[in-house]
């Protein structure tokens, strides 16, 4: 989880829980002038965009961009824009020029997949972390990895927010935060992490209430690898269809910058089958029964989907547990906003349920934070 605070009586941002749309809004503010300072439960930076590393069992490390498998832009929005000519300039940015399809489970055939083909379709390299990553380290952005927020505490004499630790540690006083966690202020943080939310939701009556009607859909990726390339599947990306377990499959293996020796794939569930398996199981992190039960599932269905598909030389499950938002909450202004107390929440929760939503959002909530702190 990530999010920046802004400005210490000295200029700091602070945002705990890293994310596209935190990462975003602190290097936008950091170019204004703005010191960050990020907080980030995790290892590393990326939420969905993050990619995960293994150890397969010959040693080997795997690579998995087990999130957003890659991101599409069709706002045409000058900033979003600009950003992807940096971030391509930067090498961190690139084309995926593979070919998609859709999958009928039922008649065991591929099927057009217009929507997909008609959009670039953009990767980080070499991974989908390398953006964010590269965000985190820019001059005025001081990034702070495995460092969990437990409190943000609003004070009302001083005019400043204090954040404390998940271990109790005092983590500074700050002139202003930004939020990209949706579950910041929402009960359900507490049902998975077992502690209260790090914000009351009376520090902020007039987002609090948007903030806990936010739907999301849960969802179980799989990562597999194969000690050789799948050449009888005519296509890097799957949509499935008519399917109760399976929603999608990507072949990472076929991004820029991978690995090409063997191949990577990594399965999406369907909604509705990550809400039976939490419906059984809870929201608290999901044991490694459910997890091999969850990945034996979908690849079960990968395999008996009749693509010839082999056994692979590794396989490993992850939750994603209210990462896909399933509704928007400020699409107007693209952020939340409370001016006096210096306060925004951007995330693509706020925008549209995707990697462009989240940098929307962050561009918002960065330029109303400029507007009080930048040059």
């Amino acid at each position: 989880m990530q999010q920046p605070a802004l400005r210490k009586p000295h200029h700091t941002l602070h945002s705990t829980y890293l994310y596209v749309s935190g990462a975003v809004c602190a290097s936008a503010l950091a170019k204004n002038g703005v010191s960050v300072t990020l907080f980030e439960s995790a290892r590393g930076p990326g939420g969905r965009m993050s990619q995960r590393r293994e150890i397969g069992e010959d040693g080997k490390e795997l690579c998995f961009d087990h999130g957003a498998p890659f991101f599409t832009v069709s706002s045409g929005d000058p900033h979003v824009l600009s950003l992807l000519d940096e971030w391509k300039a930067k090498g961190l940015l690139a084309e995926w020029n593979a070919n998609f399809g859709a999958y009928d489970c039922i008649s065991k055939k591929f099927l057009p997949f217009d929507q997909e083909a008609s959009s670039k379709k953009y990767v980080g390299v070499p991974g989908m972390n390398s953006i964010c990553r590269a965000l985190c380290h820019e001059p005025g952005v001081e990034s702070k990895f495995g460092v969990g927020v437990g409190r943000l505490e609003w004070l009302e004499d001083r005019n400043l927010w204090s954040v404390t630790g998940l271990d109790g540690q005092h983590l500074g006083h700050y002139e202003g935060l930004v939020a990209s966690d949706k579950n910041i202020v929402f009960p359900r943080f507490t049902g998975v992490s077992g502690s209260p939310p790090p914000l009351d939701a009376k520090s902020i009556p007039e987002l609090a209430a948007m903030l806990q009607e936010i739907l999301v859909n849960p969802c179980f990726a799989v990562m597999l690898a194969f000690a050789e390339p799948l050449h009888l599947i005519p296509v890097k990306g799957i949509l499935f269809k008519h399917s109760e377990i399976l929603s999608c499959a990507f072949c990472d293996s076929s991004k820029i910058g991978r690995p090409v020796t063997g191949e990577n794939w990594v399965l999406h569930s369907s909604a509705e089958y990550a809400r039976g398996i939490i419906s059984q199981t809870g929201l608290q992190k999901p044991s490694s029964a459910t997890l091999t039960k969850v990945a034996h599932d979908l690849f079960h269905e990968f395999q008996s989907s009749g693509l010839a598909v082999p056994q692979p030389k590794f396989l490993k499950a992850h939750r994603w547990g209210s990462a896909f938002p399933a509704a928007s909450i400020a699409k107007e202004e693209k952020c939340l906003w409370v001016k006096k107390k210096r306060v925004a929440i951007c995330g693509d929760f706020c925008v549209s349920p995707n990697v462009e939503g989240a940098i929307l959002s962050g561009i918002a909530a960065s330029s109303k934070l400029s507007e009080i702190f930048g040059k």
